[in-house]
């Protein structure tokens, strides 16, 4: 959130409301007002939407897309209007997908002042801060596992993004990010005796959220694993359309189509690890998420074929914490089994 939270500040003259940290409480509302069968993501944000309205937001943008999602902005005006909210919805997705044209326009409703031109600027500036928070973060899941003093690496990536927030200009940012590359690079960390290597992969929203997906990855770290996963948001907004053609060609054994959202993504990575030899593979979604389900079947063949173990992480309103934990723990003892075998 901090990357749009600065654009978006720089580009409007509105009040930004930064929505608050996903909680227990934020499921329960998007759980209470959302339909059954619904996907998780839908729930999450609905929830958000709710408790932004109840800090006095009045204008709420919906920028979701991808899959089934991108069509859920109707449902969940309609349902926040029925509980009696009073507020503006701006959906920047049509049909699926985003339209430039149709932002600036949308925008220009919200702020008649808005500048294109000082947009650009800040566009550009929002685009770099995303691609440094994401190789950080790339940094930190191959670390964090082996960090000396518990909760450092945190610690100083939540110093970061603050920093981050009060960037002047393209190069103070650019400052900033050589800045804390340094530092953590500097964290003092543990030797390697084992290291374990495991690839996440999966549904979008359930893999970037760390309380949709229980912190599973902070769990793995308590195991001395390194981490890998592809999806971020640098990948989704600028890598994706230009990369799924070289997976489809890549993995034409086992698909022909995009199959939707990041199925064909994930069967490509899931071929890639395997061939890389990783120790393990764990593939996460949320209930209800067609696209995934779809693709594992075939995972399941592909992991079969290159002798990988791979395990599956549906997530819904009534996920066990304590379930997760065991069955990581379970996973991490079959790959060290393995190794040693």
């Amino acid at each position: 959130m901090v990357p749009v939270y600065y654009l978006l500040s720089h580009i409007l003259k509105e009040e930004i409301i930064m929505p608050p940290m996903i909680t227990q409480k934020t499921l329960e509302l998007g759980v209470k007002h959302s339909p059954e069968f619904v996907c998780m993501p839908f729930k999450f944000t609905l929830g958000t939407f709710i408790e932004c309205l109840e800090k006095g937001a009045n204008i709420l943008v919906q920028a979701g897309g991808g899959c089934r999602y991108g069509y859920y902005a109707e449902l969940q005006e309609e349902i926040l209007k029925e509980l009696g909210y009073d507020f503006t919805y701006i959906n920047l997705v049509s049909k699926g997908k985003m339209d430039i044209k149709e932002i600036r326009e949308q925008l220009k409703k919200i702020d008649i002042t808005f500048s294109t031109k000082k947009s650009i600027y800040y566009v550009f500036i929002s685009s770099k801060m995303i691609k440094y928070m994401d190789k950080i973060d790339f940094y930190i899941r191959e670390n964090i596992g082996f960090e000396e003093k518990k909760g450092s690496f945190l610690s100083l990536k939540g110093e970061m993004l603050k920093a981050f927030t009060k960037a002047k200009s393209f190069f103070h940012l650019f400052y900033l990010y050589q800045k804390y590359k340094y530092k953590f690079r500097k964290l003092p960390k543990k030797k390697k005796n084992k290291k374990y290597k495991v690839g996440i992969i999966g549904e979008l929203y359930t893999l970037m959220e760390p309380f949709a997906n229980y912190h599973i990855e902070y769990e793995l770290a308590k195991y001395g694993i390194a981490i890998l996963r592809y999806t971020n948001v640098h990948y989704l907004l600028f890598e994706k359309k230009n990369k799924i053609k070289k997976y489809l060609k890549k993995t034409k054994d086992y698909i022909s189509y995009k199959m939707g959202a990041d199925a064909a993504d994930n069967v490509a990575r899931c071929k890639y690890l395997c061939m890389k030899k990783y120790d393990g593979i764990i593939h996460m979604k949320s209930s209800f998420c067609t696209p995934e389900i779809g693709a594992m079947p075939i995972l399941n063949k592909i992991c079969k074929e290159y002798d990988v173990p791979i395990i599956y992480f549906s997530f819904d309103a009534a996920t066990s914490e304590v379930g997760i934990k065991t069955r990581i723990e379970a996973f991490y003892d079959m790959i060290e089994m393995r190794k040693n075998k």
